[in-house]
This record gives C-alpha cells, structure tokens and sequence, in this order.
C-alpha cells in the first residue's frame, strides 16, 4: 500500500460522505430559508417554527433517499474490503 492508494481511499470517503449527507443537507437548507423568508414576512419570531419544518423535511428525505444511501454506504465499505484483500496479500 502506497502513498497514492492511501489518497485516494480517503477521497473517496469524503465524496462518500458529501453524496450520502448532501441531500439531507440541502432540504434542510432550503425549507430553512423558506421558513426564515416566512417568519420576515409575518414577523412571527417563534423559535419552533423554524425547527419543526426542517426536521420533518429532513426525516422525509431520509425515508425518501435511504436506501440510495444505504447502496452507496454498502458499495464503498464492498471497496474498502477489497482494498484490504489487496493489502493482506503484499
């Protein structure tokens, strides 16, 4: 194992990472803003208003969008164990 080898299993952990959290990430970004516009535009300044939407949005996505996550996960650590075959027989 290699220098080369090792930059590149932790790349792709972290685009592993960014693909598996991204989509959770931006609808909770997006219906922030949203609710952040509503609040400006009808003053109401209620601290769960804000919290609610975006956990259940987020819960959604996760039902929605698990199991692509789920075979991402899967295929990275199938990779992760065939890197380490590789490595057990140098």
């Amino acid at each position: 194992m290699n220098d080369v080898m090792v930059v590149s299993i932790i790349r792709q952990g972290l685009t592993t990472v960014l693909k598996v959290a991204g989509p959770m990430l931006g609808v909770g970004m997006i219906i922030g803003l949203l609710v952040s516009v509503f609040q400006a535009t009808t003053q109401i300044q209620e601290q769960t208003l804000s919290f609610i939407p975006k956990i259940l949005a987020i819960f959604f996505t996760l039902i929605l969008c698990g199991p692509w996550m789920l075979r991402v996960l899967v295929d990275f650590t199938t990779e992760l164990f065939s890197y380490l075959i590789q490595v057990s027989r140098w």
